[in-house]
């Protein structure tokens, strides 16, 4: 009995040891690949079209890759960065196209096998990140959903290490944008991010307003009337 718990023990270790060594390898390959091929926001979808193995393989080593939510920043780099390369990826394989929004069930409908599972794009944000996370609000100015609406895709992977200072960074960057949070004296227009997701940002008893301004170097007005702007959903190509 003894030795059969050492063998499982050691196999355990083994196989912990293989998947930290394919997680970090895959961040490494994510940061060299969007740092090619990312630039101001906009990604190259024409010459990843051109020179695709190197999307591929990075996908190919996702589905291999297993992560548990109880480690959380690994689990959550993971899965940020994958949902980024997938959006990359469908857009590449539908390429020529203006939105997203041109591929049938792009976010909805279509199945990617990946971290061990096979599932959509919402799957992603919804059940694998929000759900499990549900007070970590800052998930959507990272998850890049390939439109202008959308708060820029950077040229980096996210990494475990650095992940609550780029979820941070991403966060006040977006709320100070002037084209993000458009504010006319006590007249505020606002991404339909945060109303598609309201919950998210009005927890223990802030609202919208309250939440911006936890970011935001120049407050916005107690009484300011918050609407939304309609969605960009023009597809962010290098030109």
């Amino acid at each position: 009995m003894k030795n059969t718990i050492t063998i499982l023990s050691i196999s355990l270790f083994f196989l912990a040891s293989v998947n930290a060594q394919d997680l970090n390898s895959y961040f490494a390959s994510t940061d060299s690949f969007l740092k090619e091929h990312v630039k101001n926001g906009r990604v190259n979808y024409k010459a990843i079209k051109n020179n695709p193995d190197v999307l591929a393989s990075l996908l190919a080593n996702a589905k291999k890759i297993s992560v548990s939510k109880t480690d959380a920043k690994n689990y959550q780099a993971f899965w940020i960065n994958t949902y980024n390369l997938l959006v990359i990826d469908g857009i590449v394989r539908n390429h020529p196209l203006k939105s997203p929004l041109d591929v049938n069930g792009f976010f909805d409908k279509k199945k990617h096998e990946v971290g061990g599972e096979n599932i959509t794009l919402n799957d992603i944000e919804n059940k694998l990140l929000r759900a499990n996370f549900p007070t970590e609000a800052r998930f959507h100015f990272v998850l890049v959903c390939a439109g202008l609406g959308c708060p820029p895709i950077i040229n980096s992977a996210y990494q475990p290490s650095t992940l609550d200072a780029q979820l941070q960074k991403q966060t006040v960057k977006a709320l100070n944008d002037n084209n993000f949070i458009r504010v006319n004296k006590n007249k505020v227009q606002v991404s339909q991010i945060f109303e598609w997701y309201k919950g998210d940002f009005e927890q223990n008893g802030s609202d919208l307003v309250d939440f911006i301004n936890a970011y935001r170097t120049e407050q916005l007005p107690d009484k300011s009337r918050v609407s939304y702007y309609p969605y960009d959903w023009t597809l962010n190509e290098v030109k």
